[in-house]
């Protein structure tokens, strides 16, 4: 299971239909929370979403639109008995907050606090650039590794069948037949979520490629000075980003509570996105993966 669980899309001031930021997302056996913002406890309840579901939990950065809803999370985690370990990874500079929020948290799980203060991966798979925003940020991206797609009328007219082509994937090579004799390379998925950011160069190299890209889109296009002022994003300019870096399917969210009829930034964001879809978020929206294409054989 591959998908997006939107529990918050509002930015500074929540709404009557929009609570504070929350994202989880649930891939393969792990569950990554964004930026949980105030009520993500609450919205975890509406959208069906279990503690225990949660392995990890990235903070872009220490503004509390972003990260006000921690001690609930975790507080509802240990009232849960969730055992396995848990990660928060958030930026250094923001040490001094993420342990007062963690402090007044109900104690009980195996949290490991992990700070990063650079790009790089900081887990299997699991990589940050910095972001320019009012104070340190960082996007995350997630990228599976590349795979080989096997080709069912190449494997028959080979004689492999059953157990014997899993045996081929693992050794490369099986009675002469090569894995590449009957396989076709396959890119891995990726996933993108890039928050309160100027256009910079940390958040083209997090979109470049991505299946799913989530990102802020706070301002309309009519309000971008607003937009540098604050460093954040016009819908615009999120298009941009999906367009430059040829991403499959754009997630428009972190929308500012003066726009009422969030379509009219997904239109403008269309306006400048190329071939990416757009995909305006709600709360409690679930939004799957895009499946791979199949390349050619």
């Amino acid at each position: 299971m591959r998908e997006l669980v939107v529990l918050g899309t509002a930015s500074q001031v929540p709404t009557r239909t929009r609570n504070h930021n929350g994202y989880l997302l649930r891939w393969d056996g792990e569950g990554l929370l964004f930026d949980p913002g105030e009520g993500t406890q609450r919205q975890m309840i509406h959208a069906g979403v279990s503690a225990n579901q949660i392995t990890r939990i990235c903070l872009t950065h220490v503004h509390g639109d972003h990260c006000y809803g921690l001690p609930g999370v975790l507080s509802r985690m240990a009232l849960d008995g969730v055992k396995h370990p848990v990660h928060l990874h958030y930026p250094a500079s923001g040490e001094d907050v993420v342990r007062a929020l963690v402090s007044v948290a109900s104690p009980g799980i195996d949290l490991r606090l992990q700070p990063h203060s650079a790009a790089g991966e900081i887990a299997a798979g699991l990589e940050v650039r910095p972001l320019r925003h009012r104070i340190e940020t960082y996007g995350y991206r997630l990228t599976e590794p590349a795979g080989r797609t096997m080709l069912p009328e190449r494997l028959a007219a080979a004689g492999i069948t059953g157990p014997d082509a899993g045996r081929l994937q693992r050794e490369g090579v099986l009675r002469g037949v090569r894995l590449a004799d009957v396989s076709i390379p396959r890119a891995g998925q990726g996933f993108a979520f890039i928050m309160d950011t100027a256009p910079c160069e940390g958040a083209e190299g997090l979109a470049d490629g991505v299946d799913l890209l989530v990102t802020e889109s706070t301002f309309s296009d009519d309000d971008a000075a607003l937009a540098a002022q604050y460093a954040h994003l016009t819908a615009g300019q999120a298009g941009d980003l999906a367009a430059n870096g040829g991403a499959g399917t754009l997630v428009l969210t972190h929308f500012s509570s003066r726009y009422g009829d969030v379509n009219i930034l997904a239109g403008q964001a269309r306006a400048r996105s190329g071939r990416t879809v757009v995909v305006p978020a709600n709360d409690l929206d679930r939004i799957s993966l895009p499946k791979r294409l199949r390349p050619p054989s």
